[in-house]
């Protein structure tokens, strides 16, 4: 992959089994399923791998076994943020990198900085690292949100900037950092139903949620998009889009999960303090998929 990331990229889900411990023979499924399906890319341990709930150890664990069933097939972006930038910076420098592509590195949560603390943060990150990093906008998460400005500021001022997943909802924003960005700097979709508005409007792709249960579907979606064939895109957007929807009805992984068990993949546990979706939603969900699949 160049530094101008495109396609679909996939926030890997972290397979636990009953007894709580990670489910390595489903991770190593899950991902051989994304690779059949036509996933560009892999993202661990993003918000979507429950990594706020893992051990050092079982990160690395996970990102290595990732790394050895991938086998060089895609690339690999791991998921290094936090709300202690001293501490993230500690993490760029310290970690492994062997294998990994590049870094997705969340917002600063909690602490609700401001945009000058924002952009402070990601500079401190880029000086660390010569990683391609892709900044990632979650204001429902975060409590915060990265204005576009601020955005635009850290692709201008920073070569190993290279994407922003933007997943604040705000299309407007989203248009802005689009018209005013360097042209070797990448809008992702951080929604998965918002992904083919996005990539009308300008975007470079998706990482994606739902394009780990149905990536068949979701890649295709996303490449018909980017090569402006909008009637097959919006045709499967609309096929897609009320399993999407469902997925995050009551949080997420749990609904992926679902997706996922009812294909073989990977059992449906979560570690607290989520919890698995209802019996309905579960129900509802595996219905969805025998229609799809």
């Amino acid at each position: 992959m160049s530094t101008m990331i495109e396609g679909t990229g996939v926030a890997l889900v972290t397979p636990f089994l009953a007894d709580g411990k990670v489910d390595f023979s489903g991770l190593a499924n899950l991902v051989e399923h994304c690779v059949k399906g036509g996933v560009e890319y892999l993202v661990v341990m993003g918000t979507t791998g429950e990594s706020a709930t893992l051990t050092k150890a079982e990160k690395e664990a996970v990102l290595q076994h990732v790394i050895k069933v991938n086998a060089d097939r895609l690339p690999v972006v791991l998921g290094v943020g936090g709300n202690n930038t001293a501490e993230v910076v500690a993490a760029l420098k310290s970690t492994d990198f062997t294998g990994v592509w590049g870094v997705l590195s969340v917002s600063p949560y909690y602490n609700k900085p401001t945009q000058e603390g924002i952009y402070q943060h990601y500079k401190a990150l880029a000086t660390a690292t010569n990683l391609p990093i892709i900044l990632y906008n979650v204001p429902g998460r975060t409590a915060s949100n990265i204005a576009a400005a601020t955005t635009v500021r850290l692709a201008n001022d920073f070569k190993n900037i290279v994407a922003v997943k933007e997943a604040s909802g705000d299309m407007n924003q989203i248009m802005d950092i689009i018209n005013n960005k360097p042209d070797s700097f990448a809008v992702i979709s951080g929604d998965d139903n918002l992904t083919l508005p996005m990539i009308a409007m300008g975007g470079k792709g998706v990482i994606s949620v739902s394009g780990q249960g149905l990536p068949y579907i979701f890649t295709q979606m996303v490449r018909d998009g980017l090569a402006n064939k909008m009637v097959e895109a919006r045709t499967a957007h609309y096929k897609l889009f009320n399993l999407t929807n469902d997925l995050f009805a009551e949080g997420n992984p749990g609904g992926i999960k679902v997706v996922l068990q009812a294909q073989g993949i990977c059992e449906d546990h979560v570690r607290l303090p989520l919890w698995k979706v209802s019996n309905a939603l579960k129900t509802r969900l595996e219905n969805e998929v025998k229609s799809l699949v």
